[in-house]
């Protein structure tokens, strides 16, 4: 017995000879309502005779597990369909990575290199036998739905733990490929945003893949008696209402696990596999290129490979080229609702990990909840489109907000002239709800850009939760007058009428929801 466990060793053949004696050698052993545990290592033989004593066995005992089966054995067992009734679990090769070149890490288990041809990816969790068999299936789903992937080939005992093996011959992750070649730095970020696009653009059927969204409320209520009740309420409100997604997204996405192999990039180490907004990827993504190496900067070095700089420029880089923008406060805007789901997690990973008993460990969780607790102030969502910009309603954010609507218009070949009517109805609205929206505090503005062929139009709507305010009705000043006779004020919204074709206000939801039209 072992750790209230009755483990007995089955050797030799098991058949119609012996099988009687083999049930009362074995019933005769078994005491109390423990597990029963068969160590199959040596049995070289089993007929239907022996399989029956094995399902009486089960019949009395529902605990019952067999390990250590050869491959021949285990095709009898794998046949009659006893895999699908008693937990049967393979011998596995056991190999040694003593010596072996580590080359990524991710968040369930440690690849190494074993040979010039062959990797070996570690699981942490000593009972990853479950882990790798789900890992395989999304593995190859992902193959399936087109992701390029590498399939394990094989499982292997490492230590007291479980590996997959992979062939993946000279190939190389594209964080060695950074820390070797700075001048691939670019080909990288295209690469890795190429993958990511790819990533996320595949619908997975219903069913096959876990929803990342109820992951994170689960994450949001681990939280619940860290963060004060109004920042809780609103995490979880935050959460709860990011829209239902059915496109893949990877849970563990970082350059150690994108590996690049005659001339083509697989991505590894799937058993993070979901479905969600890409607003979760992007959460994990901060993590790993900022988060966690926020106050340790020597963290990226040892996870990626990467000193903190270029770490923090590669995420940079990424989160830009994959938005298709270099318009700041769009970057700045996504980062900061990757960042919330971030710091959620980064929070609950140390406290599980006993952060709040150790002075590092505290002061990491400190910094991340008040970063935190900052970006929940001001969050209305987190989610986010190409068409639409939230930022701060501050004056000094106007030139990204009119780089935004201009870069839009530019795709579509927008004359100098229209553009720069738009330009100045721009700056009149946004600057309006900068100076007068919110009596206390920074809030935000929301920006969006709709673009219609037939007729060609642009419509740009302004959004804030500030005062309620509808600037259309406030009189038109009397252009005729004198420049003594002419009160100050009221000419940005009076211009802003004659140059667009259409204006309307209402408030709607706690919201003033301006929208200026304009024929292209």
């Amino acid at each position: 017995m072992e750790n209230e466990k009755i483990i007995i060793k089955l050797e030799g053949r098991v058949d119609s000879n012996n099988a009687a004696q083999t049930e009362q050698d074995i019933t005769s052993r078994i005491t109390g309502d423990v597990p029963v545990e068969i160590d199959a290592s040596k049995l070289e033989y089993i007929s239907s005779a022996g399989l029956r004593v094995l399902l009486h066995i089960k019949k009395d005992h529902p605990d019952f597990s067999i390990r250590g089966v050869s491959s021949e054995v285990y095709e009898i067992f794998e046949m009659t369909g006893f895999t699908q009734i008693i937990s049967v679990e393979k011998a596995y090769k056991e190999i040694s990575i003593e010596g072996c070149e580590p080359i990524a890490q991710g968040a369930n288990g440690i690849l190494y290199r074993i040979d010039q041809d062959n990797l070996v990816k570690v699981y942490k969790n000593a009972n990853a036998l479950e882990e790798i068999r789900n890992e395989r299936e999304v593995a190859k789903l992902a193959l399936v739905l087109g992701i390029p992937t590498a399939i394990s080939y094989d499982v292997v005992k490492v230590g007291d733990s479980y590996g997959s093996v992979f062939e993946l011959l000279n190939a190389q992750s594209l964080s060695s490929i950074m820390a070797s070649s700075p001048d691939k730095f670019d080909w990288c970020v295209d690469e890795f945003v190429k993958m990511l696009r790819k990533i996320h653009s595949t619908e997975v059927p219903a069913g096959k893949l876990p929803d990342m969204k109820e992951t994170a409320l689960k994450w949001a209520d681990f939280l619940k008696d860290y963060l004060p009740e109004d920042a809780f309420s609103r995490l979880k409100k935050l959460i709860e209402d990011i829209p239902h997604d059915d496109h893949m997204i990877h849970g563990d996405y970082h350059t150690n696990n994108l590996e690049y192999q005659d001339g083509e990039v697989l991505l590894i180490d799937m058993d993070t596999l979901a479905i969600g907004h890409p607003v979760f990827e992007l959460a994990s993504m901060f993590n790993a290129y900022v988060g966690f190496g926020e106050l340790d900067h020597s963290i990226p070095k040892e996870f990626l490979g990467l000193d903190k700089d270029v770490a923090n420029d590669f995420w940079h880089k990424t989160l830009a080229k994959y938005l298709e923008t270099d318009n700041e406060a769009k970057i700045r805007e996504v980062e900061d609702k990757a960042r919330i789901l971030g710091y959620v997690r980064l929070i609950r990973r140390s406290i599980r990990r006993k952060g709040l008993e150790s002075e590092k460990g505290r002061a990491e969780i400190e910094h991340w909840k008040s970063e935190l607790l900052d970006l929940l102030d001001k969050a209305d969502s987190l989610t986010f489109s190409d068409d639409e910009l939230e930022t701060d309603a501050l004056t000094e954010n106007l030139e990204y907000v009119q780089d935004f609507v201009g870069q839009r218009l530019d795709k579509i070949g927008c004359d100098a002239k229209t553009r720069s009517q738009v330009d100045i109805a721009v700056e009149e609205i946004f600057v309006n709800i900068a100076h007068y929206a919110y009596k206390t505090g920074i809030g935000k503005a929301v920006v969006r850009v709709e673009i219609t062929k037939d007729p060609a139009t642009v419509t740009i709507t302004f959004m804030d939760h500030g005062v309620e305010y509808n600037p259309l009705e406030r009189k038109d000043p009397d252009i005729t007058l004198s420049a003594e006779e002419r009160d100050i004020g009221g000419l940005g919204i009076f211009m802003t009428k004659n140059l667009m074709d259409d204006v309307t206000y209402e408030h709607n939801e706690g919201k003033n929801i301006l929208k200026l039209k304009k024929s292209l």
